[in-house]
């Protein structure tokens, strides 16, 4: 089987990533990031959807992202809710950055998966970034992750002289209720992944930030019962 590496979080996007890149017949290497988000019960998630999808290995490294800062998920930042009258989309819609945005986050996890694949000798990582039902963040765009395919085979050994890195984004134009349907029908436990931004350490949810209101509109509108489970 040829490997892939596959960014998983925890939540249930990277869950359904794994599903497909197994579908299409990869030996999954699941990798997650600690990189000081306050969340941590979703890695976890992240841990308890790589074994349970058939990733031969799960490894999760650590990076200091809240020694920096700068991000309600790293830093003493109030999350945004429905609670303050927040909306979601409302920053997107007025061309603003949420406080969610974790500065260069998937750029790093990219680059740590870039990594991983070398040595594994992977040319294929997958990760669950959309840019349908989303808050708005600029490393979830289509064109930076074809950027960064790009640097990824300009600044490998891979790169230059293997067959080349592919970056596989498969849930990138689909709807939040696409990608619940897409689960279902690869199996996906949803019950074992987290996905709320501030998850208590049980992985309970809040059922008010943007995460988990995306998350709820989806199943809402595949008209699927919400698995989920908030505090």
């Amino acid at each position: 089987m040829k490997k892939a590496v596959v960014l998983v979080s925890g939540g249930m996007d990277s869950a359904v990533v794994i599903a497909i890149a197994r579908e299409q017949g990869f030996a999954v290497h699941a990798l997650s990031v600690r990189y000081g988000q306050r969340h941590t019960s979703e890695l976890d998630a992240a841990d308890r959807v790589s074994h349970s999808l058939g990733a031969v290995a799960h490894k999760t490294v650590n990076v200091d992202l809240r020694s920096i800062g700068g991000s309600a998920l790293t830093d003493d930042i109030a999350v945004p809710t429905d609670a303050d009258g927040h909306a979601v989309g409302a920053d997107a819609a007025k061309n603003v950055i949420p406080v969610t945005y974790v500065p260069a986050r998937n750029t790093i996890m990219l680059s740590v998966a870039l990594g991983w694949a070398e040595v594994l000798g992977a040319n294929d990582i997958f990760c669950g970034v959309n840019a349908v039902d989303y808050s708005g963040y600029p490393d979830c765009r289509p064109e930076f992750i074809a950027a960064f395919q790009s640097l990824a085979n300009l600044a490998t050994k891979a790169g230059v002289e293997g067959a080349g890195i592919h970056v596989h984004a498969p849930l990138q134009f689909l709807s939040k209720a696409d990608i619940v349907r897409e689960g279902l029908r690869l199996g996906v436990d949803f019950s074992e992944t987290v996905s709320c931004y501030q998850a208590d350490a049980e992985g309970l949810a809040c059922g008010h930030c943007d995460a988990c209101r995306l998350r709820a509109e989806g199943f809402a509108n595949a008209g699927v019962p919400d698995p989920t489970r908030y505090a």
